[in-house]
This record gives C-alpha cells, sequence and structure tokens, in this order.
C-alpha cells in the first residue's frame, strides 16, 4: 500500500433502530480524499486540489449522519433498484404487471423515481474494506421491496487509485427475473464552494444524441440528434449560455434534466468532461452504460441545508450520472433493463481528477 493510503475507518452514528453506520476515508498521495459510508452506500465527500494545489470538497450533503437520514436529493448516493424514472410506476415483466410507488411528479405527472420510497440511498449497507484504497458495501433486496420482484444481492465497490480516479463498480445477481438500473448520484461543484453555481462550468458529452421526455420528464421513446440544438455538448460548451433557452427539452426540466445517449463504443470508455475554468478542476467521467444523466441542480431550493450550514441554491451543483436508458422497462426499444437468474448485472463509473 502506497505511504498515506491506509484506510480510515470510524464509527458515523446510528440508524434511528440503533444498528451502527460506519463511514470510511480513503485517501491517495496526491491528496485527493474520498469519504464513504455504509448508509446509502453513499459518497459523503470528495476532496480534490485546485491548479494550486489547495484542496476543496467538491461534493453536496451532510456534516453528520442525522443530516443524511434527512437526504431527499439523493445526494452522493447509490440509487436503485432502479435509477431514474419510470413511468405512471408501473411496468410489465414476463406477462406479469408490477406495481411501484409514484414517488415523483414532474410537471402534475406522478411517476416513479430512484427505487422508491425506500431505495438503495436509504437502506444500511455492510462495508468491509477489500483491497488497496478499496471499500465494498454490500446489500441484499427482499423479493418484493418497493414492488420489485426477486431477491437482489448487490456489490457496490468505491476505490481510489494513485492515478487520481474514484471508481464506483456496481454487480448484482437475481434469483428471479428482474429489472435494474444502479445509478450513482453525486452533486459536483468543481469550484470547492456550494454557494457557487454551476452554470459557468465547461462541459462536454460525448454523445451526438438525447431522449425527448414528455412534460413528466418521461422519454417518448424517440432518440433526437442533438445537433442545432442546445443539447449539443459534443464540443465543450458552457453550461449557462444556453440553459434557459426557448427549447421545449429545456422548458419541461427547467434546465437540463435529460439522457444523452453515449456513442457507442466497448467496454468503459470516455463519457463526460467537466471543467472549472476558475479553480482548473477538471473531472472526466468513464462508463461502461449506454447513457449519461446531466442534471442541472434546477430544482434545489435552499431548503436542503447541507455541510457548514450552506444552503443549497438552485444550480449550485450538477449530476453526471452514468446509467441505463430512464423508462425503459416500458420502452420496448430501449436497451433492456432485465435481470434473469443467471446473470450478472454490471455497471462501472471512473470520476478522474485533474487541474490545470
Amino acid at each position: 500500500m502506497a505511504a498515506g493510503t491506509e484506510i480510515k475507518e470510524e464509527h458515523y452514528g446510528s440508524m434511528p433502530d440503533g444498528r451502527k453506520v460506519r463511514v470510511f476515508t480513503l485517501t491517495n498521495p496526491s491528496g485527493l480524499r474520498a469519504k464513504v459510508t455504509e448508509y446509502g452506500a453513499i459518497l459523503v465527500s470528495m476532496e480534490t486540489p485546485d491548479k494550486s494545489g489547495k484542496p476543496a470538497d467538491l461534493t453536496h450533503g451532510y456534516d453528520s449522519l442525522e443530516g443524511w437520514l434527512t437526504n431527499t436529493s439523493y445526494f452522493g448516493a447509490t440509487v436503485g433498484r432502479f435509477g431514474n424514472r419510470i413511468k405512471d410506476g408501473k411496468f410489465k415483466l414476463d406477462g406479469k404487471n408490477h406495481t411501484l410507488a409514484t414517488n415523483n411528479n414532474p410537471g402534475g405527472i406522478p411517476c416513479h423515481l430512484h427505487g422508491g420510497l425506500t431505495g438503495f440511498d436509504k437502506v444500511l449497507w455492510s462495508g468491509k474494506i477489500t483491497g488497496e484504497n478499496q471499500v465494498e458495501f454490500s446489500y441484499t433486496a427482499k423479493d418484493g421491496e418497493e414492488g420489485y420482484p426477486g431477491n437482489l444481492a448487490v456489490k457496490v465497490t468505491y476505490a481510489l487509485t494513485d492515478d487520481n480516479e474514484l471508481k464506483w463498480e456496481a454487480r448484482a445477481t437475481t434469483d428471479a427475473p428482474t429489472i435494474i438500473n444502479l445509478v450513482h448520484h453525486t452533486y459536483w461543484n468543481l469550484a470547492g464552494d456550494p454557494a457557487k453555481s454551476i452554470i459557468d462550468h465547461v462541459l462536454m458529452l460525448d454523445a451526438d444524441a438525447y431522449l425527448p421526455t414528455n412534460a413528466g420528464l418521461i422519454p417518448t421513446g424517440k432518440i433526437d440528434p442533438v445537433a442545432g440544438t442546445p443539447m449539443d455538448f459534443t464540443k465543450s460548451a458552457t453550461i449557462g449560455d444556453r440553459i434557459d433557452a426557448d427549447f421545449e427539452a429545456l422548458k419541461f426540466g427547467g434546465g437540463y434534466d435529460h439522457a444523452w445517449v453515449l456513442k457507442k463504443g466497448g467496454g468503459v470508455r470516455l463519457a463526460a468532461r467537466l471543467k472549472d475554468p476558475k479553480s482548473g478542476r477538471v473531472m472526466e467521467v468513464f462508463t461502461d452504460q449506454p447513457a449519461i444523466q446531466f442534471y442541472a441542480g434546477n430544482f434545489l431550493d435552499g431548503k436542503a441545508i447541507g455541510k457548514g450550514g450552506v444552503a443549497y441554491a438552485r444550480r449550485t451543483a450538477l449530476c453526471l450520472e452514468t446509467e441505463g436508458f430512464p423508462d425503459s422497462p416500458n420502452q420496448p426499444s430501449f436497451p433492456s433493463p432485465v435481470l434473469r437468474p443467471g446473470e450478472t448485472y454490471k455497471h462501472t463509473m471512473i470520476h478522474k481528477f485533474s487541474a490545470e
């Protein structure tokens, strides 16, 4: 193990029922520091240096477990069993209808979001150190939990490398056919100042197309090209330049809150590059998934009081969530989210940090 990279394991607090919760701190020789907790398999914080070498936490969240227990924004969380939205909270699998909670209603249209009322972000996982600068969290979702079929055994691994990469990897198996779309949901602000807007960040998405939605933010089934629209991030663009453009998709989402269809490629490849020009911090996102949800924090409203007592205002952080397509259980033309016995679901997401 490299000097200064020994994992620190600490008591973080207790669940309302008394179960103990631990937090793990991973560091590397370049001064990066990641904290992850058993509650929600959450990334509690991620500190990286700016171009002058000054470190700062780049994530929205809370100072204590008590704060995380109030988390309704999915800050830092591992969300599932199905991240993103499912139309009407309903889907059919092998001829059988399943009904899920409708816990979100964009545009006044109810849908199922991020696994339901008590999704994976709100349960206690079991953590253990499994390697050099690596922590593995395990959780088994019972058959019928939140309305989903099948007992689902999940493992999520966080690893911090000497190459300044934070790797999040998810694996899952089931004993009955089910659907799955595990998503990592950190809110990022590369300025390291949670009071600053992210609209001056510069973003590139390696995507020629996106999924248009209805007013309820459910994909219509179409895959539209980004060329000639405010959705085009094939070349780096400042987020704020077009976020309030007169464009239907942006009106529905109150800004960017859509899935972009990543260019085809085998294995793990670059999906996004984000830069804060002032601090010089750069974050590259790599994945093996077919889509990435870019959410510009449009629904943050100052009600969530986070780290240091900061009220998280609109667009003070953004999410880049690699994933399968939203509402794919109801869209036969989309990549299938079905997991069957004998198969293993795999999702790799890598955040690579630098400064320039």
